[in-house]
């Protein structure tokens, strides 16, 4: 898992089926735990928006956690973060 922050959304009028109805997220991991990924686009079955600090899992926790295990998923947003120990400077 990885802990990022909501920097927008994807639209795609043409999808697998298996993701139809779904929302897609991009999302910055944050540099300050240790992530050196860019952007990643997530499937947001929770409701994050944009600005949100948010947890997300990735391969097959990701497919699984959505429970669609059979979608064409590397990344989803699997939690809101509120509040955490050393995320002071992060969550405003």
């Amino acid at each position: 898992m990885i802990i990022g922050k909501v920097v927008g959304s994807v639209v795609s009028t043409r999808k697998n089926e298996n993701l139809i109805g779904n929302k897609f997220m991009v999302v910055e991991p944050l540099n300050d735990f240790g992530n050196s990924a860019e952007k990643i686009v997530a499937i947001d079955n929770i409701g994050a928006g944009i600005g949100e600090i948010v947890l997300v899992a990735l391969g097959s926790a990701a497919r699984i956690g959505c429970g669609v295990a059979s979608a064409p998923i590397d990344a989803a947003i699997v939690g809101i973060i509120d509040n955490g120990t050393g995320l002071s400077g992060v969550i405003k």
